[in-house]
């Protein structure tokens, strides 16, 4: 969902919980908006866990110490290592 759909959510959710005088009988719009907020922040945690998932600490042994490196995720098929490369280029200067 992300950040900004959970964030839409929560906030949408607590205007028909809490601004919102609606009598439609057969619905109360004070439990859609609790609803909403509920979906909204079980998106938010579930987003920032996915994202926290993807970013760990590897300590990696070299010449008997020992640094902390970020994990590279690197997809493996019938064991060999895909490699990947990336070439960065500065844009020219325009005059």
């Amino acid at each position: 969902m992300g950040f900004g759909g959970s964030i839409f959510l929560i906030a949408l959710g607590a205007i028909f919980a809490f601004a919102v005088e609606a009598d439609l009988g057969w619905l109360n719009v004070a439990v859609v908006g609790w609803v909403l907020m509920f979906a909204g922040v079980a998106g938010l945690l579930l987003t920032l866990h996915f994202w926290n998932s993807r970013r760990r600490a590897v300590v990696a042994p070299v010449r008997g110490q020992q640094r902390v490196v970020s994990e590279q995720v690197v997809p493996v098929q019938d064991d060999r290592v895909v490699e990947e490369y990336r070439e960065v280029r500065r844009p020219r200067r325009t005059v």
